[in-house]
């Protein structure tokens, strides 16, 4: 009995080795007996509050232990100065309360996140030889530190009202399937919510199982199968391959990351929708994007209007002239970049993108002024921009995914000098189930978003026992491709 219970205590610990995310098996066992437990508390308004933010907490500590501790100080924190804004009268003192925040959250940000970037700069520019800390970096610290700052400054701008129990503004914060990897979740859209009754129809129950099933296919078996089988070997030596296996690991790649992203963002949703909750849509088809801005308008959508809202239009937007305009698009990028990580290729990745907005936006106004003679067929236009926009992308993937600048180098040499295209049938018969999974993937993704809407509109109406199959058959493919191990590397280039 003594084991039995050491074993079960050890279940419900934090595993550094195995933490709980939602690509893992155990978290669907995890998630199941948190339904069962949460019918109980399902007609209960206050009760039902205090165990999704109870349960959200101890999901955030089995994923990352007691980081957990850093939400529930950065909720202490910004629940109290937002009622101290949104009561103070004096103009000057809602703005010293507004910076104070600003200042909290972006100093613990930058106090896990940035402490050792910026010290090696400074050892790098001054003779100085601080000791670079080697901090871990919380799980979702990026993501509640913008919604912590979003709630702030709307409750200063006076567009949303504070909530007045300090529970709310917790479980808004620490809701579990946002918390690692977003979306980006604004107060005023998700905290309405929390004081209705949450109703789960069929329906709802149908889109909920689609998103969740689309967001294991995207994250289990085309994500983590193409990282694992090709990505991870072509990056780490970009060198030792030639340009045409370094191209297609950069085709790879971009898979890899929007699946990475999307997936967890579909699974998020769906989640949600099970326990009675709505949460934005983060991506959007964006590799149909025909333009640079319209890439920004799918591609992490709660980030891009996050900045939009709270970095570009507050440093001035589009509204002091042009070259401001392209100014304020480039820094915004650049911070945008920062977010990421603190490495300079995230940085630079950001400027080309900052760049790219600011042609983009001179672009579209030369081309209101000029009067061509005549118009190229639309639909010429719309592929030409978007495998334009999408090669323009996954060359900022090299310098997103690439740890250094000399990677980044070799890898854009291997691809442009050393492309040996006579190698192409040995990549595609040692690579055979990457270029199938990778073709798969393109294919999906290309599928018209009001198809893929329809799509999960049938899913809603189907009989519980169909949906029951569907979600099983998904859970079966995913199991297999995780368990799949990964082939090994075949250098074609000696």
């Amino acid at each position: 009995m003594g084991i039995s219970l050491k074993k079960f205590f050890e279940i419900l610990a934090y595993d550094p080795k195995n933490p709980l995310l939602f690509n893992s098996g155990f978290f669907f066992v995890f998630f199941a007996l948190f339904l069962l437990v949460y019918l109980a508390f399902y007609n209960k308004d206050v009760l039902r509050i205090y165990f999704l933010t109870a349960f959200s907490l101890y999901f955030f500590y089995k994923t990352c232990g007691w980081y957990v501790v850093f939400i529930l100080i950065a909720g202490v924190v910004d629940y109290n100065i937002s009622h101290w804004i949104y009561e103070e009268i004096n103009r000057r003192k809602k703005k010293t309360l507004l910076i104070l925040s600003i200042s909290l959250n972006l100093g613990l940000l930058f106090s896990f996140k940035y402490t050792g970037f910026f010290t090696g700069i400074l050892n790098d520019v001054l003779p100085l030889h601080i000791k670079i800390l080697s901090l871990g970096v919380p799980v979702g610290i990026s993501f509640y530190t913008f919604e912590n700052l979003s709630y702030t400054v709307d409750v200063y701008r006076g567009t949303f009202k504070p909530v007045t129990r300090f529970i709310d503004y917790l479980f808004f914060l620490s809701f579990f399937p946002k918390l690692m990897m977003g979306p980006i979740v604004r107060a005023s859209d998700f905290i309405p919510q929390i004081y209705k009754k949450p109703f789960v129809n069929e329906s709802q129950l149908g889109e909920g199982l689609y998103l969740i099933c689309s967001g294991m296919i995207k994250k289990m078996v085309i994500s983590d199968y193409l990282n694992a089988n090709y990505v991870m070997y072509i990056f780490d030596g970009p060198a030792k391959h030639t340009g045409i296996e370094c191209l297609f690991a950069v085709y790879c790649y971009a898979m890899v990351i929007y699946c990475d992203f999307s997936g967890y963002s579909d699974m998020a949703r769906g989640i949600a929708k099970w326990i009675g909750f709505e949460i934005n849509i983060n991506f959007l088809s964006p590799y149909q994007s025909s333009s640079i801005t319209e890439f920004w308008r799918r591609w992490h959508i709660s980030l891009s209007s996050w900045l939009k809202d709270y970095l570009y239009i507050p440093l001035g937007g589009s509204r002091r002239g042009k070259f401001n305009t392209y100014k304020n698009l480039f820094i915004t990028m650049l911070l945008g970049g920062l977010w990421h990580g603190a490495n300079w290729n995230f940085i630079f990745w950001g400027a080309l993108h900052g760049t790219a907005l600011a042609l983009d936006k001179l672009r579209m106004e030369v081309a209101k002024k000029l009067r061509l003679p005549f118009r190229l067929p639309g639909m010429l236009v719309k592929i030409t921009g978007v495998v334009i926009t999408f090669h323009f992308v996954c060359f900022c993937w090299i310098f997103f995914h690439c740890k250094t600048f000399a990677d980044s180098g070799v890898m854009i040499h291997q691809i442009f000098f050393n492309f040996q295209p006579g190698v192409a049938g040995d990549l595609l018969a040692n690579y055979r189930n990457v270029f199938i999974v990778l073709i798969i993937a393109f294919a999906l993704h290309s599928i018209p978003v009001r198809t893929e809407n329809k799509f999960q509109l049938f899913i809603g109406r189907l009989s519980l026992p169909v949906m029951i199959s569907y979600f099983l058959f998904c859970m079966y493919i995913a199991i297999q491709f995780k368990q799949a191990q990964a082939i090994k590397p075949v250098y074609l280039q000696f």
